[in-house]
Parts: structure tokens; C-alpha cells; sequence
């Protein structure tokens, strides 16, 4: 028999004791092949095992660090050190190792029937821990004077992502990143004292709409193939009236057949302070959906303008999702939002969705700036070009 062959025989015989329970002997064996094999992960988890059953804490903890050490995914070591802390009453290290066992589980079907056992309590620990811990910081924040309804909504915000309640969304513009923009989901209409003037006159733009969308003829589809470029991911949507346009301006261009038949639409927008790079921007359309339609998650080409939606046919089962935050559509209010964070659309009700969509400047750019990425975006579209 060889060393390596002596080696292994010893770990099995270790393994025989545990479930013999003679933990003392289960120590000694694995002591023995890890004498001489010290890098064994399973005789480190083995003589774990073996000093929990002596009592021995310290030298528990020792042989499972040195399982992490050289496997920090070992889900069992992990699972040892969440209950380890746990019955000592250390909840904020059992929930980080519950987390660990949680985040580092191969797919479910692929584990044993132990270990799937494991990872179903480990995620039940995990959720208890997380409760605890948000009752924790709601009542100590509560006395500090926090009120959800009423204070700060980035705070709150801040506090969902603590909790792991959602998701952290950067912009990632597909074309062109401006840097040092704040990045924010929504922006609120207050921010923008010419909206009023423009939501005033909702009733007026509706009405046009109205006798637009009665013409069976007059949208076309949102996404549309073009030869000159890969297909955008949009499934089901790509080429399809379930997203469709009506363009009033199209890429800095009035389209005057679509303008004459919506003039107060038109005379409302003079005053919109709306982003103006020739071949591109603003663009203003009636934005369709029709029932049952989603556009799926996506980003835009450029971050330096806003997407401002004025909701002008919006049944229930409408809402916009960006990054973390879902808003529903509500007649007049418009929402104004960062197209470069991740969003999506969707129309689960029977009835049409039609908002005015429309671009601006984004508030934070300097009248220079807004030039000089108008200058570039014109420069851009120039590269290449047939004459």
C-alpha cells in the first residue's frame, strides 16, 4: 500500500469515527493526515467536525478557517460558522455567513439532497436575520426622527439599498458617457417651473391626439429594422406596431405633414427648453403601446438629456420601471427620467397607452457644454458618411 493510499485510508477511518461519534479518535486520525497533507480540505472540515464534538470552539474555528482558506465556497464550513455564531449570539456574523452559504450556492438542482436542505435553511436564517436587522435600524432611526412618508426620499432610497431591498443602477449609455452627471433615476416635476405651463394644456394635446390616433395609418413601428446596423434586442417589438410613433419632430427635424395636424400640440412645446443637436435631438412623438405590450429592459445611446413622458391615455396596468423605482402614468403629470439607466415599459390593460414623449438638456450641463456635445454628436454623424 502506498503513503498516498495510508493517507486516505486514515481520512475513512476518521469519517467512521465521526459517525461512531468517537470524536476523540476522528481528531487523532485527521491530525495524522494532515500531518502530512496539510493542505486536505477535507480532513481540515473532518477535524472540525471532530473538535465540535469535544467542545473544543477554539480549534473548531481554527480547522474551518483553514477549510475556508483554501475553499471559500466550502458550503458546509460556512453553514458550521453561521451556527457557530448564531449560538453565541453574534447575529450580525451568523447572518453574514447564512448570506454566504445563500450567494455561493451552485445551482440548486446540481446539490445533494444534504446540501439543498443546507441552502434552504440557510436562506431561511438569512431572511429572519434581515428582518431583525431592518426592525433594528427603523426603531433606532425612528427615535432619531425618521419618518418614511415624510423625510428624505434619497435617504429612504439609501436605506432600501442597505437592506439589499433594491438594486443599485448606474447609467450606461450605449453611445456616448458624459462624466460627472448626478446619476438619478427620476427627476421631479417641480425642478422644472416651465412644466406647468405645458401641463396645462393636456386637455388641448389630448384632444389631437384623439383625432391622430383614430387614423388606423398613422403610427409606424418605434423600432424599425435598418439595414446599416446590427437589430437592436427588442424581441417580439422590432418592426411592430405594439410600440408605434407618431412624430412631430423627428431627430431635430419638424415633421410638417404630422405638425399640421397637431398645431396646439405644437404651439404648447415652443416654450420646452428641449436639447437641440441637428441630425438627433429633440425628438417629440406620441409614444403607443398597445394592450398587453412590454418593451423589454434596456439603456440609451446618451446621457446627457432627459426623457420626459406627458401621459395623455394611461389605463390602469401602465407603469415605467427605472432602475430600482417603478412609476404608474397619471393623466397631465409628467415624468421626467434618465433613459440611460436600465428601464422598461408595460401596458397589462385592454386599452391603448399613449404618452408625449419629448428630450431636454439635462439641467446640470452648461449652456458651453450643451454645445460642445451638439458640435460632437454632429461630428460623429459626419464620420463615414456617402456623399
Amino acid at each position: 500500500m502506498t503513503f498516498q493510499a495510508d493517507l486516505n485510508q486514515l481520512g475513512r477511518a476518521g469519517a467512521d469515527a465521526l459517525r461512531r461519534q468517537d470524536h476523540g479518535a476522528a481528531r487523532a486520525l485527521f491530525e495524522q493526515v494532515l500531518a502530512a497533507r496539510p493542505q486536505d480540505v477535507s480532513a481540515w472540515y473532518g477535524l472540525a467536525l471532530a473538535r465540535r464534538g469535544l467542545g473544543d470552539e477554539a480549534g473548531q474555528m481554527t480547522a474551518l478557517d483553514q477549510v475556508l482558506g483554501f475553499q471559500p465556497g466550502h458550503l458546509p464550513a460556512l453553514l458550521m460558522k453561521a451556527d457557530h455564531f448564531a449560538a453565541r449570539g453574534d447575529g450580525r456574523a451568523a447572518a453574514a455567513f447564512y448570506r454566504a452559504v445563500v450567494a455561493r450556492a451552485p445551482a440548486f438542482e446540481t446539490l445533494s439532497p444534504d446540501l439543498q436542505a443546507a441552502v434552504r435553511r440557510a436562506e431561511s436564517e438569512s431572511a429572519r436575520y434581515t428582518e431583525d436587522y431592518e426592525a433594528h435600524l427603523r426603531g433606532a432611526l425612528s427615535k432619531a426622527g425618521f419618518d418614511p412618508a415624510g423625510s428624505s426620499r434619497r435617504f429612504a432610497q439609501s436605506l432600501d439599498l442597505l437592506l439589499g431591498k433594491k438594486q443599485i443602477y448606474f447609467q450606461s449609455p450605449t453611445a456616448f458617457y458624459f462624466p460627472e452627471l448626478p446619476q438619478r433615476q427620476f427627476y421631479e416635476r417641480a425642478e422644472f417651473p416651465w412644466l406647468a405651463e405645458l401641463e396645462a394644456k393636456t386637455e388641448v394635446i389630448r384632444e389631437e391626439l384623439l383625432g391622430v390616433v383614430r387614423d388606423d395609418l398613422a403610427f409606424r413601428p418605434y423600432v424599425q429594422t435598418n439595414a446599416k446596423r446590427p437589430p437592436n434586442d427588442y424581441g417580439d417589438l422590432l418592426d411592430s406596431l405594439d410600440w408605434s410613433a407618431f412624430f412631430l419632430i423627428e431627430a431635430g427635424v419638424e415633421v410638417a405633414e404630422n405638425a399640421a395636424r397637431c398645431p396646439q400640440t405644437m404651439e404648447a412645446l415652443r416654450t420646452v427648453p428641449m436639447s437641440h443637436a441637428p441630425g438627433r435631438t429633440p425628438s417629440v412623438l406620441f409614444s403607443l403601446l398597445r394592450p398587453g405590450a412590454r418593451i423589454p429592459p434596456h439603456t440609451g445611446q446618451i446621457n446627457t438629456r432627459l426623457i420626459c413622458h406627458l401621459p395623455l391615455i394611461v389605463p390602469e396596468g401602465c407603469a415605467l420601471r427605472v432602475g430600482n423605482e417603478t412609476r404608474p402614468w397619471t393623466l397631465g403629470q409628467t415624468l421626467i427620467f434618465d433613459d440611460t439607466i436600465e428601464h422598461e415599459a408595460w401596458n397589462t390593460s385592454e386599452q391603448l397607452r399613449v404618452v408625449l414623449l419629448f428630450d431636454i438638456w439635462r439641467p446640470e450641463l452648461s449652456l458651453d457644454e450643451r454645445d460642445l456635445v451638439a458640435a460632437m454628436l454632429a461630428a460623429v454623424d459626419s464620420y463615414g458618411t456617402a456623399p
